[in-house]
């Protein structure tokens, strides 16, 4: 399996079915644990945030389960009509947002008023006490990224970021790992949100389309955090591999 070419952003899907294909052939039974995050990665010549993403593939269908620091179990052998159904993760999904929402901030910050700019003062309070409640939800976090979009007073930009914000929920590998994310105590960052308030204060487009590009790289790197043993360091540098991707992109 190569980690090279244009099929790289999808390489988790051909990941999850040959590890589905040796559940089924019977490999490892219930109960067996999986090989180590590592060992995958080098038998399939992949990244290892590439098989996190297959092993969440999995758990989704119930076919494993993930024990924080020991490793993912198998918990269900796969019946003729199981195949993971591959909604979009978590890690494309930020990707998205990042390319979107950065955009929608620097309109934004030539459109918004003051009484915008004091809801999300309050949103941004809101943000804070969430993150006191140890069953806080994401509710203040996902209207204070609403709330922007509507500031750009274009009806499809608000559509598309609310969609994006919907597929969080509604998508199971992506509701998944921001569950996982929560569990490991990955909250909303205050001071992030707060510079991008005050780039849009300011009414400077290229310092809020930079600010939310550091927020959402910053979730980027926190889900991938959420998900490893003991892999930061590689983490950082796919993160980084993502980040010279998007300038590439937008240069």
């Amino acid at each position: 399996m190569s980690s090279t070419g244009s099929t790289q952003e999808r390489l988790y899907q051909d990941l999850a079915r040959a590890l589905l294909d040796e559940l089924a052939s019977g490999k490892y039974p219930v109960g067996a644990r999986l090989p180590a995050e590592r060992e995958l990665a080098v038998r399939y010549n992949v990244s290892r945030p590439t098989v996190r993403e297959a092993i969440i593939a999995l758990e989704v269908q119930g076919l494993v389960e993930v024990r924080v620091g020991s490793g993912a179990y198998v918990v269900r052998l796969p019946g003729g009509d199981d195949m993971p159904g591959f909604n979009v993760t978590a890690f494309e999904l930020t990707e998205a947002r990042l390319l979107v929402e950065g955009e929608t901030a620097a309109l934004a910050a030539t459109q918004i008023t003051d009484e915008e700019i004091a809801e999300l003062e309050e949103l941004l309070r809101a943000i804070a006490r969430e993150n006191l409640d140890p069953a806080g939800s994401d509710k203040a976090d996902h209207s204070f990224h609403v709330a922007i979009a509507r500031a750009t007073r274009n009806n499809a930009m608000i559509e598309i970021v609310e969609r994006l914000w919907n597929q969080r929920y509604t998508s199971p590998e992506a509701s998944l790992l921001h569950e996982k994310a929560r569990t490991a105590n990955i909250k909303p960052v205050v001071d992030e949100h707060t510079a991008v308030l005050e780039a849009l204060k300011r009414h400077d487009p290229s310092a809020a389309r930079a600010a939310m590009r550091a927020h959402l790289s910053a979730v980027l790197e926190s889900l991938l955090f959420a998900t490893e043993e003991r892999a930061v360091a590689e983490a950082r540098r796919a993160v980084q591999a993502k980040r010279d991707r998007y300038a590439r992109a937008t240069a």
